[in-house]
C-alpha cells in the first residue's frame, strides 16, 4: 500500500443507518475488510488497556488519523517514532474544527487544500508537515469539494510519510494568531438571513451541503432551497420580499452590489421538490410576499 504495510485499522463501532436503521459498518471498515486488514472497533481508547497493549505490540512508525472524531489519549500520541499524523482539509491554521470543508465554501474562500500535522493535545493545533492548494470552484458544494480534497490528500500523506522516514521535513509551528474556527454545523446554521447578501446567501447553500442545507419559511411552512443563485433585478424591494417575474422567483437580500437571489429549485414542507415556475403556478405567490418569520 504505497510502500507502506498497514497491519492494523481503527474505526469507530458499527451504528444504525437509512431508514430502517439497521447496524452497518462504516466505509472505512469496509475497504479494509475488502484489502485484508485487520480491524478494531472500540468504544473507548483513553482508558482501554487491552487496545494499548495491542497497539504497543504492533509498534507503529506512525499513526493516520482521519475523520475520527474522538479525542486522541497522550499514550497514543506518544507511542509512534512519527507521531500521530493527521490529515485536515484545510489550509491550516484557517478552519480548524469539525466542518473545514463546508466553512470555506460558505465563507466564499476561492481557494482551500489539504494539510497534514502532527496530532498534539490541541484542537487541530500541532505542527504543520506538508499543505497542499486546490481552487474551490465557482460551483463547488460541500459534495463536490470534499472527494476533490480527499484525492488530493491521500497522495499527500503518502509522501508526507515519505518525507519523514527520508528526514526531510521541517514541522512548522501554527501561528495560532491566524487561526480561524470551523464548528460542527447545526440545523440553525440552514436558516436564511436575507439581511445577508445574495452572495452569502449562495455561498451558504453551496457549503451546508447535504445539512443543513438552506431553509426558509413561506406562508408558515418551511421552504427548502435546493439551487439557487445570486441575480440582479432593477426593482429594489425590502430583505425577505418575495419578487415574481413571469416564471422566475426572487427574494431581496441585504444590500451588495447583487441584491437578489434567484430561487431555481425548492421544496414547501411536505411537498415535492419544484422548479420555480411549477411553485409560482401552484402558489400563487406574489410581489412584495415575505419569505421568513
Amino acid at each position: 500500500m504505497a510502500g507502506h504495510t498497514v497491519p492494523l485499522v481503527v474505526t469507530q463501532p458499527d451504528r444504525p443507518r437509512g431508514r430502517g436503521m439497521g447496524v452497518a459498518a462504516s466505509p472505512v471498515k469496509d475497504a479494509a475488510t475488502r484489502l485484508g486488514i485487520a480491524v478494531e472497533q472500540p468504544l473507548a481508547i483513553k482508558n482501554n488497556s487491552e487496545f494499548r497493549d495491542q497497539l504497543a505490540a504492533i509498534h507503529p512508525d506512525a499513526i493516520i488519523v482521519v475523520g475520527y472524531g474522538r479525542i486522541i489519549p497522550q499514550w497514543m500520541i506518544d507511542l509512534p517514532r512519527f507521531g500521530n499524523l493527521n490529515l485536515h482539509a484545510s489550509l491550516l491554521p484557517k478552519y480548524r474544527g469539525a466542518a473545514p470543508i463546508q466553512w470555506s465554501i460558505a465563507n466564499g474562500e476561492s481557494v482551500t487544500g489539504v494539510t497534514t500535522m502532527r496530532i498534539n493535545a490541541g484542537l487541530d493545533t500541532g505542527d504543520i508537515l506538508m499543505q497542499r492548494e486546490i481552487r474551490i470552484a465557482a460551483d463547488d458544494t460541500a459534495e463536490t469539494l470534499g472527494p476533490k480534497l480527499a484525492s488530493i490528500g491521500a497522495d499527500l500523506m503518502v509522501e508526507t510519510l515519505r518525507g519523514l522516514e527520508q528526514e526531510k521535513i521541517h514541522p512548522i509551528p501554527q501561528d495560532d494568531k491566524q487561526a480561524t474556527l470551523a464548528p460542527i454545523l447545526k440545523k440553525e446554521d440552514g436558516r436564511m438571513d436575507f439581511s445577508r447578501s445574495a452572495r452569502d446567501l449562495f455561498n451558504r447553500l453551496r457549503g451546508f451541503q447535504p445539512w443543513p442545507g438552506a431553509f426558509t419559511v413561506f406562508r408558515d411552512k418551511t421552504l427548502q432551497v435546493h439551487r439557487a443563485q445570486p441575480a440582479q433585478l432593477t426593482i429594489e424591494p425590502k430583505p425577505g420580499q418575495i419578487a415574481v417575474d413571469g416564471a422566475r422567483l426572487f427574494v431581496a437580500c441585504g444590500k451588495d452590489t447583487i441584491t437578489m437571489l434567484e430561487l431555481i429549485e425548492i421544496q414547501l414542507e411536505g411537498k415535492r421538490r419544484m422548479t420555480a415556475q411549477e411553485f409560482i403556478n401552484g402558489y400563487r405567490p406574489k410581489s412584495g410576499d415575505r419569505l421568513g418569520k
